[in-house]
């Protein structure tokens, strides 16, 4: 059972997020859910709709999350737990220019977009004085950089430094910033993949052991914990042999390929959603 009293999660249509939507909801948490799928977001509403309310702002205008923000303050209050989810994915390819608006558009979600979820609501924790968390969900891809995926691992990369620096600034607050790190979930956008994904987990798993780590109070979560050794244990290798296993594996799908699905703000440029 969560022990969190009022939640806001960007990235709530489908996958991890949904399934944090659901969890919360079922803990008889107040949640703000924002995603660009008003169907799936009033679906989720359904489960409990007096405590439940839904927005549909990009995530990387800040504006329009700001007017998010503060119509969730003026009807729940300081959230105690804020879950910066949204993220899409895809292949990235540096010799071809039409990949740099790829790759401007994922460091705007991916990156920038973590930014614009927490700030309209730091202010009002603190003022709180309660206990929060601040939570981003990166990955282990942003721990080393990976063929083909260049743009997806660096917005992921930025996103653990800038959730480091942003956890030193909270120390001597009650605030508590938490970097999570998934490796492969069980998604319809991973269903079909051709290539090896260990440690393949459920949403539903992933999003409970993700919550309780939160509040636990453990800073860096990988889920599940066995894609970070893996991942670690690779990285112990010269890089040479670590570059040859990976160029050895597939490659996302770029967007001419099949595979790949529409980018939020991109709208003749698919790329894979995470969330």
């Amino acid at each position: 059972m969560s022990s969190f009293q009022c939640a806001v999660i960007t990235g709530a249509c489908g996958g991890l997020g949904q399934a944090l939507a659901k969890q919360l909801l079922g803990s008889g948490a107040q949640v703000a859910l924002v995603g660009l799928n008003r169907e799936a977001l009033l679906a989720l509403q359904a489960l409990a709709p007096e405590r439940c309310r839904i927005y549909t702002p990009d995530v990387s205008n800040a504006q329009a999350m700001q007017a998010m923000a503060a119509d969730c303050l003026q009807h729940g209050g300081a959230p105690d737990l804020v879950i910066a989810n949204a993220g899409v994915a895809g292949g990235f390819e540096t010799s071809d220019p039409a990949d740099l608006a790829v790759m401007r558009r994922m460091l705007e979600i991916n990156l920038l977009g973590v930014a614009t979820t927490f700030q309209p609501f730091l202010q009002a924790m603190l003022d709180s004085q309660r206990p929060g968390a601040l939570v981003g969900v990166a990955s282990v891809a942003g721990w080393r950089g990976m063929p083909g995926n260049g743009a997806y691992c660096a917005s992921k990369a930025g996103l653990i430094a800038y959730l480091q620096s942003l956890r030193t600034e909270l120390r001597p607050t009650r605030l508590t910033v938490h970097t999570i790190s998934p490796g492969y979930l069980r998604t319809a956008l991973t269903a079909g993949n051709t290539f090896a994904m260990p440690g393949l987990l459920g949403p539903d798993e992933a999003a409970r052991d993700l919550l309780r780590g939160v509040a636990q109070g453990r800073e860096h979560i990988v889920l599940p914990r066995r894609i970070g050794w893996l991942s670690r244990a690779l990285s112990l290798l010269p890089a040479r042999w670590h570059d040859r296993i990976l160029l050895a594996q597939p490659r996302k799908p770029r967007a001419h390929q099949a595979g790949a699905t529409p980018i939020p703000g991109l709208s003749d440029t698919p790329c894979q959603r995470t969330s």
